[in-house]
């Protein structure tokens, strides 16, 4: 007896399925849009709220817990974490960082965080006794607290002495630097470097936003103010005393010519016995513009291929072609013999030259000046 099986039709029970599916999925949807509206309105009201009180706190940025503790109308600076991030501050910091390194290398002081590294004393001592050339009257090893701000105290006494006369603004303190304000501590070391000259190349217009933390009637406000760590090198520069050199520039650029024909027949004859000569200084036009006579002579010397030669010449030795680039084809090959140039002369006893390879390769033209002069003044009866 065979039975008959019924078959569902598959239509029917899938058509039955969505609508329950359809049915959920809009109670469903119609929750979540009404939440979708409650939030929206909840986040409208708050931000309204934070509009009016805004004034009354602190900007969206990290609050140490120490400010926390505030006294009531005291205040605290921190640096904003976007200008932390800042290409041209990152630069700053690592071109300070390796010139502490290298004046320091003899003494096995490896710097390696600015706030950290310099902030009881012991290292800011050894760099500037190793700038001046002075001892300073201080403990070698300081553990305590009172101990490092005993050091600090009598090393930036010592360096307000001889920054302050120049027109800088101080913008350090005892308390500062051990506290590791980091602006107080670069502002110390740019002054420091512009001051020593130092052979670095600091980027310019190097400016920083500070979050300022003030307390007023319990309640932490912030404001924004923008520091400018670097201006230009020549502003910089200018804070501190000026030469013989600035004179002549500045009210007798007629007196050029004799500075020019002193220089010119003394840097000729000594590179004419390797059949060079500077025949860019006598670019001077009709009318006697010794400017464009000064511009020549800073192209001159401006690869540091001639101030080599020059002193091998000087000193009466040959100097190895692979030791300089012949051909310099870009700025750091150009940098580099001019640091080599200067090398040579400290091992020829002359002191060290307090410009910078930059500025001469930059055609600076009070560098060149002062580069050659001062081999002139050494060298004027050598033969």
């Amino acid at each position: 007896m065979s039975s008959t099986t019924r078959i569902r039709s598959p239509t029917v029970q899938s058509n039955s399925k969505m609508k329950k599916e359809e049915s959920f999925l809009g109670k469903l949807g119609g929750t979540l849009v009404r939440k979708k509206k409650y939030k929206e309105v909840s986040d409208l009201h708050e931000e309204g709220k934070n509009a009016i009180n805004s004034p009354l706190q602190p900007s969206s940025v990290d609050i140490h817990p120490e400010d926390t503790m505030l006294e009531e109308n005291a205040e605290r600076s921190m640096i904003d974490p976007t200008s932390k991030e800042d290409p041209k501050f990152k630069e700053l910091l690592r071109v300070l960082i390796d010139w502490i390194n290298n004046e320091l290398e003899e003494d096995r002081i490896i710097v390696k965080d600015l706030e950290e590294d310099l902030y009881d004393g012991q290292v800011l001592q050894k760099l500037f006794e190793k700038l001046s050339g002075c001892k300073l009257n201080v403990a070698e090893v300081t553990q305590s607290e009172i101990g490092q701000k005993q050091k600090l105290q009598t090393v930036l006494e010592a360096v307000n002495e001889l920054l302050r006369p120049n027109g800088w603004s101080i913008e350090w303190s005892v308390d500062s630097i051990h506290c590791k304000n980091l602006i107080s501590i670069v502002y110390l070391l740019v002054g420091l470097a512009m001051h020593f000259q130092a052979p670095i190349r600091l980027p310019e217009r190097v400016s920083v936003q500070l979050v300022v933390v003030k307390k007023r009637e319990g309640l932490l406000q912030s404001s924004h103010i923008t520091k400018e760590l670097t201006t230009t090198t020549e502003m910089m520069m200018g804070r501190f005393e000026r030469d013989a050199f600035d004179t002549l520039l500045d009210h007798a650029p007629d007196k050029l010519s004799v500075v020019k024909k002193s220089l010119i027949t003394f840097v000729n004859k000594h590179l004419n016995k390797l059949n060079l000569e500077v025949t860019e200084l006598e670019t001077q036009d009709e009318t006697g513009d010794y400017w464009q006579f000064i511009n020549g002579m800073t192209c001159a010397f401006a690869d540091g291929v001639y101030l080599v030669l020059l002193m091998g010449l000087l000193e009466d030795y040959f100097v190895p072609l692979h030791n300089f680039f012949l051909t310099p084809e870009s700025f750091e090959q150009k940098v580099l013999n001019v640091s080599f140039a200067f090398e040579l002369m400290q091992d020829g006893g002359l002191k060290k030259p307090k410009v910078r390879p930059e500025d001469v390769v930059n055609l600076n033209l009070k560098s060149t000046l002062r580069v050659l002069y001062n081999l002139f003044t050494n060298y004027k009866n050598a033969e």
